[in-house]
């Protein structure tokens, strides 16, 4: 199946394009402001959505997963990304000060709790916002589980999933020096943040071709070049945040605190091929968190628009939507 065909396919699960009914640039200290969008119905179930990287960033597309006459939909872009200002910064970027921007978002709009979804990164994110602030989340959807952790790093940027792309492993490699290719995270580091933009264009495009590349099941080689503003943030942000492992005080951290959570429900869908975040992460997380449910969805990778994981994440969010109708 090619991409245009995936696309189409997926889009048979998804609600109505919705546009926003309130859209806002945030303040949220240390120079930062943050883009927040809100819609849906005003008065729905309020559901705030975790986008992937660091450094992704929101689309009108993620709106399409929720009932429009039931969620209240709440998207950012996170600190330096997307529609954020200042864009591309590392500065006053961290994990903590992410979890911080949710609450403050939150609080701004008047929410007591809400259902906190996520996809990759935003999994990550989702995780650990709601394992500190386990009084807000109402239940987790998340979709591509990443942990965080050495051992998912080395699989992606180590060779791990390079096995399976070496033609695609070999570009991504061939950039840096012999020299410098035991730690592929620090090579790119020094280029990312080169203070030469043309530099950190050119290796930032080359980093997100890589994971974009093998995103999607359906993929079967790299497709154009990200632009360069995109790319730009995408890269540095996710080298940033994977160079600083996630600034979680160990290894393993989310698994450690998973017991905060174990009574709030969760959903995790993730794909039988995701080669960017392997299923090994999802279950472990699934075996302990009681709470949980998970949808190992077959012949899908990572992306958030496959069919079949589109499928699953609309069937959670309506399965909750009928839960609770009297």
């Amino acid at each position: 199946m090619d991409r245009s065909a995936a696309k189409k396919s997926a889009s048979q699960f998804l609600y109505p394009s919705i546009e926003p009914f309130d859209q806002r640039m945030m303040p949220v200290g240390d120079g930062h402001r943050v883009y927040v969008e809100q819609c849906g119905n005003p008065n729905g179930v309020p559901v705030v959505v975790l986008h992937g990287g660091p450094g992704g960033g929101c689309s009108p597309a993620m709106r399409r997963y929720f009932d429009p006459s039931y969620y209240r939909v709440i998207l950012f872009d996170q600190r330096g990304c997307g529609r954020s200002r200042p864009h591309a910064s590392i500065e006053c970027n961290t994990t903590w000060d992410l979890v911080a921007d949710i609450e403050l978002i939150r609080e701004t709009l008047g929410i007591s709790k809400w259902l906190v979804f996520g996809g990759s990164w935003g999994a990550t994110l989702g995780l650990i916002y709601s394992i500190t602030h386990p009084e807000r989340a109402i239940k987790l959807i998340l979709r591509g589980v990443f942990l965080m952790t050495k051992a998912e790093l080395d699989w992606f940027y180590g060779g791990g999933a390079g096995a399976f792309w070496p033609d695609v492993w070999s570009k991504f490699v061939g950039i840096i020096p012999e020299d410098e290719r035991d730690d592929l995270i620090k090579a790119y580091h020094r280029r990312l943040f080169s203070g030469d933009q043309m530099m950190e264009t050119r290796y930032a495009r080359m980093w997100a071709s890589w994971e974009n590349t093998l995103a999607s099941i359906a993929n079967d080689g790299p497709g154009g070049e990200s632009p360069a503003e995109y790319a730009r943030a995408f890269a540095r942000l996710e080298n940033h945040y994977f160079t600083n492992a996630g600034f979680l005080e160990h290894d393993g951290w989310i698994e450690a605190n998973i017991g905060k959570i174990a009574d709030i429900p969760g959903v995790i869908v993730q794909g039988r091929y995701d080669m960017i975040c392997p299923p090994s992460a999802a279950y472990r997380l699934h075996a302990q968190w009681p709470a949980s449910r998970i949808s190992i969805v077959p012949r899908a990778g990572h992306a958030l628009s496959e069919p079949g994981i589109t499928a699953e994440l609309v069937r959670s969010l309506d399965s909750f939507r009928n839960s609770r109708k009297p």
